[in-house]
């Protein structure tokens, strides 16, 4: 008998997963497909949860190395790579089984295999031997997520020219790494791989990094990085990467029309992602995709097809994780008959290197591309008493709010635990706050937090320790 259910998410990701939690809760029978053999999708298993995990540890290193500096003798600092990796590897582990079990918790049924469409109303299951399972379902999620992006004629080995994949797998420290890419994902494995002892190289076809980050916070986030040691190299544009046995060269082109050629160990192609659509008999079902192949949804991400939706990095908007998930939670509401919404304007982005930047709301750019008048508060963490008392003062916290109402427009950090700060931001976003009502809240002392409060009071140019 043919298994039936009344929704089906294919995808296992933090989307995927957490849509189909919440169909259960909802009171749905609900299963959920995913072809990588264990969940969590790329973020648990070869993103955000590595990377952050290679991120703290080769940072730990890194302070370990100074502590002699501030009065902590510990001796000669050695790096067991492989031990660091099977860190790594045991926190996703953990992560991975523990979303399995949430889904054992929902009653959410988990088939490991990949998903299609046979029909509107029927899904293939093709496990690992091949072994074909047909479904039969109401609605469907579709949550595939994305994939790394070459570069033309470039391909990607994961072992000399590697993607994100590849870069949190090396089992030796390069001595000579080339990032092509600026971005989010390139900024912080270069991190990782430079304060691990490789000499980094980023280059970037743009004039600055970050693209789409507020410039000012750019700007001062590349002079941070510079300071760390990490080579940049902008306006150069990648012509190609010749691999040779155990090693890479990679050709370049300046602004000037002048060529150079870059010769490592690794070269990490960090230039994007796509969406994860093929292999999904889209077009045999009628679903439309996009000029660049995401799946076109309406405000309820719903498709062209009535019973079939789509969440995540397959539609357009950030690829972000915690985009996907509130996605996720949304479309399962929306299709128990409730009424789902996702903000947009209050996503945040955060970058996890040393120090972390974060992002919220509308940039300076973008609010001069709108016309919009605008007033900016600053402050220093220098100027940060907790940040000043364990050596941590690089950057600062930037507020924009208008310049009428004083209504919070977008905020902007680089500095220690800009990540979680961020947070307190996004939550007076999301009520309507003013930068007022953010400076006239209490911050407990001595935190980082307090820069926040700061930069608020800075927006009317009543800030006190500035």
């Amino acid at each position: 008998m043919t298994d039936k259910f009344q929704a089906v998410v294919i995808g296992g990701g933090p989307g995927g997963y957490v849509c189909a939690i919440r169909l259960a809760q909802l009171g749905l029978k609900t299963a959920c497909i995913e072809s990588r053999g264990s969940l969590g999708g790329t973020c648990l298993n070869v993103g955000c949860i590595p990377s952050k995990s290679l991120l703290n540890l080769s940072e730990e290193f890194h302070n370990a190395q100074s502590l002699s500096n501030k009065g902590i003798e510990i001796g000669e600092v050695k790096l067991n790579l492989s031990k660091m990796m099977k860190n790594k590897d045991k926190a996703v582990t953990i992560l991975t089984k523990g979303v399995e079990f949430l889904l054992k918790k929902n009653k959410v049924t988990y088939f490991k295999g990949t998903g299609s469409f046979k029909s509107k109303n029927d899904i293939v299951i093709k496990d690992n031997d091949n072994k074909e399972k047909i479904i039969q379902t109401e609605n469907t999620i579709i949550a595939t997520g994305s994939v790394p992006v070459s570069l033309p004629g470039v391909e990607i080995d994961e072992k000399v020219i590697v993607s994100s994949t590849g870069a949190l797998k090396l089992e030796q420290v390069p001595k000579k790494m080339v990032v092509v890419g600026g971005g989010y994902i390139g900024l912080e494995m270069g991190s990782v791989w430079s304060r691990l002892g490789s000499e980094v190289h980023v280059v970037e076809f743009l004039d600055h990094i970050t693209p789409g980050m507020d410039k000012e916070i750019s700007s001062e986030f590349m002079k941070i990085l510079k300071k760390q040691g990490i080579n940049f190299h902008m306006q150069h544009k990648v012509e190609k990467i010749k691999k040779n046995n155990n090693n890479a060269i990679v050709s370049t082109l300046n602004e000037n029309g002048t060529k150079k050629d870059f010769e490592c160990d690794v070269v990490l192609i960090s230039v994007g992602r796509k969406p994860n659509t093929e292999g999904l008999n889209l077009q045999k079902i009628g679903v439309e995709l996009d000029e660049k192949k995401r799946v076109k949804t309406d405000k309820n991400f719903k498709t062209n097809q009535n019973n079939i939706y789509a969440i995540g990095d397959v539609i357009s908007g950030p690829m972000l994780a915690h985009k996907a998930e509130d996605e996720g939670i949304a479309v399962a509401e929306n299709i128990a008959g409730q009424s789902g919404h996702v903000n947009y304007d209050t996503i945040p982005g955060v970058i996890y290197t040393s120090p972390e930047v974060a992002s919220i709301g509308k940039t300076e750019e973008q609010l001069k591309e709108l016309k919009i008048n605008y007033k900016i508060g600053k402050f220093s963490f220098m100027a940060n008493s907790r940040a000043k008392a364990i050596d941590e003062t690089e950057g600062f916290v930037k507020i924009l709010a208008d310049e009428k109402t004083d209504k919070v427009l977008g905020a902007h950090l680089i500095g220690p635990h800009a990540g979680e700060l961020i947070g307190e931001i996004g939550i007076a976003m999301e009520f309507g706050a003013s930068s007022e009502d953010i400076a006239r809240t209490c911050h407990a002392h001595p935190t980082f937090s307090e820069a926040v409060k700061e930069a608020a009071l800075s927006v009317d140019k009543r800030a006190i320790h500035s």
